[in-house]
């Protein structure tokens, strides 16, 4: 049989029974690989290793060290005490809930071993139909000379006496239990659980947290250092102060007596910094490296822009554009003459003018004799920008077809002809534009709106379809700049910080169910003066699992008996397309006073005379969807309301969003909170970017590190050509699969 020490991080899971691992067979190695694939991105159960295990991090930490006599003991010290039984066994008690089944006291009298003649109380309680063979099995185990380490909260009772009351004997940790009285028994600090700094670890499906200490604790005991390859060059870890990976990963499971436990709970151990630089490190690396290849990558032709052109594109504008389009238009046009091909993020918060900004870029693609895509997440955005476009370039030679899924087979296919055949200077669609049979003669630019909710495959397959074409991705969801140099550290940044003038700030307020009068009030009043108004609600029918008002039923109610005099129309995503455009046609046209919708109306409706946005169970909805919502009203000069009506039973952290929804307005700063509450996967779409999942690190708590890391990647990008530790590193990166889809954008 192989020795335990011989195991390697790539070791399987599943294989961990054949290495003598005490109390853990097949079935056991199962629950646990199942339990790790939940947290590993996926991965399949048959490759879970051992290092998806050691990269299992604890959720907090438990101060177990504080071993102390009886002697020592107050009422109320949380301590661990080093025991003997001198007497155990189980006890009826009187169960006044049930007479049928009955209900046991277990109680272990023991002392310690200064042999004082002191003792204290250890019991819990049992019961049901097994309660006799549990007993007696407690009974034998815990058996007079039995030695066992008792950690929790003592309490003194009348009688001068400590006891400690536990859940289940599991809590206790027998050391020893075959020695005679006044025998050495087994050191207390060769403890798992107790008698030191012990992790406490989140659930892994059906498989015991105890049970997980005790593993990952065997594990690290028998394997070599050797075997946990070191990542990261002596001269970074020399520089940066960082621990070795082997003693990091031992550390980070199980704390040294002398080490800070407030620095493990804040995550700011040694042991979880060098973790942390780890993953940051490889990342920054990856990016950069992508970076630098894009760059030298060499484009069909650098597109021309020159006087005549700008005058062209100025020509057809229906406004002036403000500094902050002006300045971002520069930096598009810098990359479009260049040599290499665009690969830009342009951020802008609701409203800010992103659309004109890309059809600007569009513009210049087209005058060079390129045709152009703009691709975006639902098919209402689609018609609007499609209706935008032709309707801006209505007196330009170009032509504009819009390419969704809901489009008949004959009109689609004869749409495909003409793209392919090069007559269709500027299609907008949904992802129906990466479909088989649709084929681009000359696609030169690429345009990808809210680009986080595309999957990656999704936008490498629009960019195949050109020969190299410059790409634009847009996004409405703000990110701290800092984070998308990291994040995005492939794509060059752009950032639209200025609203167009004459927008007034969205006045924002959140009601309880009381308030329901004042609303209608308000949605009456924006009525009769010639507005329109949006009410959102987050399901189409009612469930009967959920307490919330479905649109549909609400739609008929607010028609129907509160306001029958004005015209309230109906839409969400169920409905089809020819209904929806119906619906919105007349809304936009202002036949269609109150929309009730749900959140099909979240991304880019542009109807400048809404001025209220009522949301349904503000608190179901994430700060970024809600402040999508409100972007939707305040595209005129006139006052605007966003009413977020909320249900009594909110959590705090719906109730920490929705206050910074009533505080500002600023893109920013909600990205910068929500980054908080939710965390960087989701907010920034990760899984859907292609990046690598983090294990240990934060993008909002470990900023500092982040920084650092970046820095190291690029002094080691420098030095690449010199240093051959340099270029190892950087092939290393190069053949990492998870990095190959990180810079399509």
């Amino acid at each position: 049989m192989s020795s335990l020490a011989s195991i390697s991080l790539d070791t399987r899971i599943l294989d961990l029974p054949n290495h003598d691992i005490p109390r853990f067979g097949p079935i056991s190695a199962r629950k646990l690989a199942l339990g790790l694939t939940g947290v590993t991105a996926g991965k399949d159960i048959n490759n879970v290793t051992v290092e998806d295990l050691l990269q299992y991090l604890p959720m907090r930490y438990e101060d177990r060290s504080s071993m102390v006599e009886i002697r020592h003991l107050y009422h109320g010290l949380e301590a661990s005490l080093d025991l003997t039984v001198r007497v155990a066994g189980g006890y009826p008690v009187r169960n006044r809930r049930s007479y049928k089944q009955r209900l046991y006291i277990f109680k272990i009298g023991a002392s310690d071993q200064r042999r004082t003649g002191q003792q204290v109380t250890v019991w819990w309680f049992i019961s049901g139909a097994r309660a006799q063979q549990i007993i007696q099995y407690n009974t034998k185990r815990f058996s007079p000379g039995t030695r066992f380490i008792a950690f929790g909260q003592w309490e003194r009772d009348k009688h001068e006496s400590y006891s400690l009351r536990i859940n289940k004997p599991d809590e206790l940790e027998v050391v020893s239990t075959d020695q005679e009285e006044g025998e050495e028994g087994t050191d207390p600090g060769l403890a798992i659980h107790v008698g030191r700094r012990v992790p406490i670890y989140r659930k892994l499906g059906d498989f015991p947290t105890k049970r997980l200490r005790e593993i990952v604790h065997e594990i690290l005991a028998r394997m070599s250092d050797k075997v946990i390859e070191e990542t990261l060059p002596r001269e970074l870890l020399s520089r940066r102060k960082l621990l070795e990976r082997a003693r990091a990963l031992r550390y980070v499971h199980f704390p040294l007596d002398e080490t800070s436990l407030e620095d493990y709970e804040a995550m700011r151990s040694p042991a979880h910094r060098r973790l942390i630089f780890e993953e940051f490190f490889w990342l920054a690396l990856g990016l950069l490296v992508k970076r630098g290849r894009r760059v030298a990558e060499k484009k069909g032709a650098p597109i021309k822009i020159d006087d005549a052109i700008k005058q062209r594109i100025k020509s057809v504008l229906p406004f002036k554009l403000t500094d902050a389009q002006r300045r971002v238009v520069k930096e598009i046009f810098r990359d479009l003459r260049s040599d290499a091909p665009m690969n830009r993020l342009l951020q802008g918060d609701v409203g800010s003018g992103k659309t004109i900004v890309a059809l600007i870029s569009m513009l210049a693609a087209m005058e060079n004799g390129y045709q152009t895509a703009l691709m975006v997440p639902t098919e209402i955005l689609a018609e609007q920008h499609a209706r935008n476009l032709k309707r801006i370039l209505a007196k330009a030679p170009y032509r504009v077809e819009l390419l969704v899924g809901s489009l008949k087979p004959a009109d689609k296919r004869r749409l495909q002809q003409a793209i392919a055949g090069g007559e269709v200077d500027a299609c907008i669609g949904t992802n129906a534009l990466i479909q088989e049979n649709v084929a681009f003669k000359k696609l030169g630019l690429v345009v990808i709106d809210e680009q986080h909710r595309f999957g990656v495959m999704q936008r490498a397959e629009l960019r195949t379809r050109g020969l190299n074409p410059e790409v634009l991705v847009m996004t409405a969801t703000p990110i701290p700049r800092s984070l998308a140099m990291t994040v995005y550290g492939d794509l060059d940044v752009s950032v639209i910080d200025e609203l167009p003038p004459g927008r007034t700030p969205v006045e924002t307020r959140v009601y309880g169910e009381d308030a329901r009068q004042e609303v209608k009030k308000l949605i009456a009043r924006e009525v009769r003066a010639g507005r329109q108004v949006y009410v959102v609600y987050p399901l189409v029918e009612e469930s009967e699992k959920m307490d919330l008002r479905d649109a549909t039923r609400r739609y008929e109610y607010l028609r129907d008996q509160v306001f029958p005099k004005f015209s309230v129309g109906l839409l969400h995503g169920r409905m089809k397309p020819e209904a929806k455009d119906e619906v919105m046609r007349r809304f936009i046209a202002g036949q269609i006073q109150i929309l009730v919708s749900t959140t099909v109306i979240e991304v880019g409706v542009d109807v400048p005379n809404a001025s209220v946005m009522v949301v349904e169970h503000a608190e179901r909805f994430g700060l970024s969807q809600l402040h999508q919502l409100r972007g939707r009203v305040g595209r005129g000069a006139e006052q605007s309301h966003c009413v977020l009506l909320a249900s009594d039973k909110q959590t705090s952290v719906a109730r920490e969003r929705l206050g910074i929804m009533e505080e500002t307005n600023d893109g920013f700063r909600i990205a910068e909170k929500d980054l908080e509450l939710r965390g960087p996967g989701e907010v920034m779409g990760t899984r859907q970017a292609g990046l690598p999942e983090f294990r240990v690190a934060n993008l909002v708590r470990d900023l500092e590190i982040l920084q650092a890391a970046r820095k190291e990647a690029e002094v080691f990008v420098r030095e690449s050509k010199t240093s051959p530790e340099a270029a190892r590193m950087i092939k290393r990166v190069q053949s990492d699969a998870r990095m190959k889809l990180a810079a399509v954008g």
